[in-house]
């Protein structure tokens, strides 16, 4: 626990959880949020001071699902290079995926990425174990031995979880743990080989398309099974019209379902992949302005909880290949915040307090871990972000081991500025 005092003053301070969005003051002791607005009297003697005027201060980020690529994959990300992205993109805990290689589906795996994250020393790095041995949807991993390690959530994401009966068993026997299971809703064989969303610019651009219904199938799916079964499921992305009806109706029920969608599928379309620009291949795909529209209308009023970074990073060497061979994939960590308040908040799509519910809040409760609150008492995992501040997203500026980002060269406004992960200042 850091000794350091810090007093945030003169910014906005957000934390919808709190009913707080007003300019104040943030005093931060002994690792923890000490006060609200407090008065000059209260302060320690020995306070370090941060001029936020004209900034955003909010609850750090909340990633659920992070490729880390260690072990297995380091040529595309590390423990290190991806906590120090997290940081720059203002997160203060993200979830590693199971889906490096090996699978993290012993307790081994998970100890090695908590003690790799701890030597890192930068953001808090939760652990997501797998739900089937080896990602491989046939056999139930061991589930029990998992969460004891410290896993906090089971997935096989972004490979979906397409066998049925694996699923409801996994649902049922997590029922015991209070751990979600994490399913990107897909069914395989109608995406098979595909490369982008089904439509007309997919004709155009004679490419093997990757429907709406292959998502929209394993989404009714997913929710039927859930009913059934009682557990607790979390969609990490949904991205089309259908699944945001489909979840809309199940909510309706009060079914106990939370669901992300990957910033990517809110800001771009699938018209940008007439560039045949290969960090522009994500899965699930980019979608037609439709459903673009309902997904936003989805975020904003609270049928999609999470905007999630959907950070797949991919070295230059597997971004070069023909597109159809290239895997999917987009580093986004490093500008999730800039990019959301660039397309999302500045044209008025969404507002400040439901972006920090989307992309801290929300996934902090989901996870069940501590953050997601400007509150007495809440860890001070804090970010400062300046909205005014541009700057031209370029390999120098990334801090991921990858830059398979569609952004290079474009110019964002707004960047996080001030990052403390309980109370130690990690940026700036």
């Amino acid at each position: 626990m850091t000794s350091e005092s810090w007093l945030i003053e003169g910014g906005r301070l957000v934390s919808p959880e709190d009913g707080l969005d007003r300019i104040g003051r943030l005093l931060l002791v002994d690792g923890c949020i000490a006060a609200i607005d407090p008065a000059d009297g209260d302060l320690p003697a020995d306070v370090l001071r941060v001029d936020a005027t004209d900034c955003i201060v909010a609850p750090g980020l909340v990633d659920i699902g992070t490729d880390l690529g260690e072990p297995g994959r380091e040529e595309d990300e590390t423990i290190e290079t991806g906590t120090a992205a997290a940081l720059a993109g203002g997160f203060t805990s993200i979830a590693c995926s199971a889906s490096t290689d090996p699978p993290i589906d012993t307790p081994a795996g998970v100890e090695f990425v908590r003690q790799k994250a701890a030597r890192a020393n930068r953001c808090r790095v939760y652990v997501i174990g797998c739900v089937s041995k080896g990602r491989a949807g046939e056999e139930l991993a061991e589930i029990g031995s998992l969460v004891e390690a410290g896993a906090i959530a089971l997935s096989d994401s972004p490979k979906p979880l397409y066998n049925t009966a694996l699923l409801r068993r996994a649902l049922e026997y997590c029922l015991m743990f209070d751990r979600p299971i994490i399913d990107m809703p897909e069914v395989p064989s109608l995406t098979r080989g595909g490369v982008m969303h089904e439509g007309l610019t997919q004709l155009v651009l004679a490419l093997a398309p990757m429907p709406a219904e292959a998502e929209d199938l394993a989404t009714s799916r997913d929710l039927r099974l859930l009913e059934t079964t009682g557990g607790r499921l979390h969609l990490s992305s949904i991205s089309t019209s259908g699944s945001v009806e489909l979840v809309r109706r199940s909510k309706a029920r009060d079914t106990v379902v939370t669901v992300g969608i990957p910033i990517a599928n809110l800001c771009f379309c699938d018209e940008q992949m007439r560039s045949f620009d290969a960090s522009l291949k994500v899965n699930p795909p980019l979608r037609s302005r439709d459903h673009i529209d309902a997904c936003l209308e989805a975020v904003a009023d609270g049928t999609i909880d999470v905007i999630s970074a959907g950070h797949q990073p991919r070295s230059l060497e597997k971004k070069m290949q023909e597109l159809d061979a290239v895997p999917f994939g987009m580093t986004t960590l490093d500008t999730v915040l800039a990019q959301a308040h660039t397309f999302l908040v500045r044209s008025g799509r969404l507002d400040w307090p439901r972006l920090i519910q989307c992309l801290s809040t929300a996934p902090a409760r989901i996870l069940g871990i501590e953050g997601g609150r400007l509150a007495v008492g809440a860890p001070a995992d804090v970010l400062v972000f300046e909205p005014g501040q541009r700057w031209t997203v370029s390999p120098e500026t990334l801090c991921s081991r990858s830059c398979n980002t569609p952004l290079l060269g474009q110019e964002l406004e707004g960047r996080v500025t001030h990052v403390w992960v309980g109370g130690e200042k990690k940026l700036r």
